[in-house]
């Protein structure tokens, strides 16, 4: 069975992938929050506070164990946060690319020492590779990923890694771009392969890093096929709900309480 997985130029095998895909990311972290608002008109907003919302019950529990994976700057982190009550276990904010890690932490890390103390939800950050948390098994209530779970090199061993650290009853969420049919479907796959590039390398000075987001969003199993890939690892009631005709979507899925 060949592993489905992130497939950087030059990446030979799922190490290297790692690699290239950490380097890419650390490389355009300056730029990365500008790049994602413009290019997706803000719309990114959007689906960051819907995802929030779909997690609102749990999110909502102080002593609930949440997980934000692959968070990058930390703009799904802060999403979640608002969703926190006071006096809340902190959420987890995980990344392996320490370039981003740092500029999200100035997000989620809080307003200092007092305000914790007064009891305001807030993030750790935690340097760590998806595939491999250094994370209790059964420790999480909630796992979150948003735009990030495409990149990692093994799609089949992240799902099996969330499943080990989640509880029995947990919930898992990965947001991810798709590619939408019909007319949209067409107009949106200019933009995304023609349009989408070149603005990225214009204010990030940077051709490859968005070059290869419409390569990693073509080459992501549809909706059907990560579904059956979350059923086939363990996870019961998977569900995806589009968003943005399509553009992107929200999988949803329990692990199962055996």
């Amino acid at each position: 069975m060949t592993t489905r997985g992130a497939k950087p130029p030059g990446a030979k095998d799922e190490a290297s992938a790692a690699r290239a895909v950490r380097e890419m990311f650390d490389a355009i972290a300056p730029r990365y929050d500008l790049l994602n608002h413009v290019l997706s008109a803000n719309v990114d907003r959007l689906w960051w506070w819907r995802t929030a919302r779909r997690f609102r019950t749990v999110l909502a529990d102080s002593d609930a164990s949440v997980l934000d994976i692959c968070c990058g700057t930390g703009d799904m982190t802060m999403a979640l946060l608002k969703r926190r009550p006071h006096d809340a276990r902190p959420i987890l904010a995980a990344d392996f690319a320490r370039a981003m890690l740092s500029r999200g932490a100035r997000k989620f890390g809080g307003p200092g020492v007092g305000a914790r103390a007064a009891g305001q939800p807030y993030a750790v950050p935690l340097e760590a590779d998806a595939l491999h948390l250094p994370l209790g098994m059964g420790s999480l209530d909630l796992i979150v990923s948003a735009f990030g779970f495409r990149n990692l090199a093994n799609y089949e061993a992240g799902l099996r890694e969330f499943h080990r650290v989640l509880k029995p009853g947990g919930q898992l969420g990965i947001l991810e771009f798709s590619e939408p049919g019909g007319l949209i479907g067409k107009a949106y796959a200019v933009y995304f392969r023609r349009v989408l590039p070149a603005i990225g390398r214009a204010i990030c000075g940077r051709n490859g890093a968005y070059s290869y987001l419409p390569a990693s969003v073509g080459n992501f199993p549809a909706p059907p096929e990560m579904l059956g890939l979350m059923a086939a690892t363990g996870y019961e009631k998977c569900a995806w709900q589009p968003y943005t005709f399509g553009i992107a979507g929200l999988y949803t899925a329990v692990r199962a309480n055996t």
